[in-house]
């Protein structure tokens, strides 16, 4: 079976030693890892996410009566932050997810960045959002990269025109080093046409699919009063979601991917084991 995490990885290691805008990127601090997605559903294909953003500012959740518009209850403070993800000790900066089988059956037709491929092959919207995905990992490892203007000020709209055309720039500029088909000719295939060639689509995920590491809330160490507080308005304990906050090699997996399911690949040692 082909090993579409893998083979991404790969790929993505060749092009950022060909394409010089996105050589700082050192692909060992970038896991990518693959989520569900349905070719037949709308969503994103694949998603940038920073691990390198700092705990927010305190803050919390409130609730207005819709009548008064007084405030009638709030939350307990709270702050939000990054977990941890840790490969042999050390430390990822950024995650690029794969939506399975969306990502290998998306095409040029109908999207944005058809415009700037005309007459390219439909494959070609594969490596456009791979690159794409790339693109956002910020030099400074600051979180997310920001777009600057032609005045040195920075748009507030990463997805602008002037972002993906950059975007398709770089996808030239690869293309135009003559890169080893080898390394990109699995983004040429849909998710029929790689299960049939390879009998089935694996791939990297964690063991909590489909949940992975994402910013999360934790209750702030002192509880204090705010403006908001009144006669009547009732502090509501902190609802917290139940997942890991440190990561590591241990928590990922192999699941292999189908139209409209997944499973995970149980490794023999460990069914013997069991």
């Amino acid at each position: 079976m082909i090993n579409y995490t893998e083979s991404l990885a790969r790929l993505m290691q060749d092009i950022v030693s060909r394409v010089p805008k996105l050589s700082f990127i050192d692909m060992s601090n970038v896991l990518v890892f693959a989520r569900s997605g349905r070719s037949s559903a709308d969503g994103p294909f694949a998603t940038c996410h920073c691990l390198t953003l700092p705990p927010s500012d305190e803050g919390y959740y409130f609730w207005r009566d819709r009548i008064t518009g007084k405030i009638t209850r709030r939350s307990e403070w709270f702050v939000t932050k990054s977990p941890t993800v840790t490969l042999h000790e050390r430390a990822v900066s950024y995650m690029i997810s794969f939506t399975l089988p969306r990502f290998s059956d998306q095409s040029l037709d109908r999207t944005r960045k058809e415009k700037f491929y005309p007459g390219a092959e439909p494959w070609l919207a594969k490596l456009d959002t791979v690159i794409h995905e790339l693109y956002h990992i910020d030099p400074e490892h600051g979180g997310i990269r920001r777009i600057e203007r032609e005045d040195g000020t920075y748009s507030a709209n990463c997805h602008g025109r002037q972002f993906f055309e950059q975007v398709a720039d770089m996808v030239t500029a690869y293309m135009s080093t003559r890169p080893d088909p080898a390394v990109y000719d699995f983004l040429r295939a849909d998710f029929d046409t790689l299960n049939g060639r390879h009998g089935g689509v694996v791939a990297t995920t964690f063991r909590t699919f489909p949940s992975f590491p994402q910013r999360y809330i934790e209750r702030a160490a002192v509880q204090r009063g705010c403006e908001s507080d009144a006669v009547g308005v009732v502090v509501e304990p902190l609802r917290t979601m139940q997942q890991p906050t440190c990561y590591t090699e241990k928590d990922l997996e192999i699941r292999h991917f189908r139209t409209d399911a997944s499973h995970r690949v149980i490794d023999k040692k460990e069914f013997r084991a069991a």
